[in-house]
């Protein structure tokens, strides 16, 4: 899997069949500090992700592996939207919490 950030989102009113009711996001690649690379993907999206939020992505063969993109034509799929990320004990990132929501 691969860390982004959800920074957008792709409207395709013509597309095929099996492509119909997925939700497509812009994800722009992130490293391990969460510093934003140049690299993008358009993913369809199986955790009701959003512009913003950063996310876990699947590629390949493993993007077709959830219950929603299932023998579809996939090559990318967000998996997880992310709360924190630890390294070397060090708290990379921590989602904030929506306001009116407690954590």
């Amino acid at each position: 899997m691969k860390m982004g950030l959800v920074v957008g989102t792709v409207v395709a009113t013509q597309k095929d069949e099996k492509l119909k009711g997925l939700r497509l996001m812009v994800v722009r690649d992130l490293t391990l500090a969460l510093e934003e690379k140049d690299t993008f993907v358009v993913a369809a999206d199986s955790v009701g992700a959003g512009v913003g939020e950063v996310v876990l992505y699947a590629s390949g063969s493993s993007a077709r592996m959830t219950t929603l993109t299932s023998e579809k034509p996939c090559d990318a799929t967000i998996m997880a939207i992310v709360d924190t990320v630890t390294v070397g004990g060090e708290v990379k990132y921590r989602k904030v919490p929506e306001v009116g929501v407690a954590d």
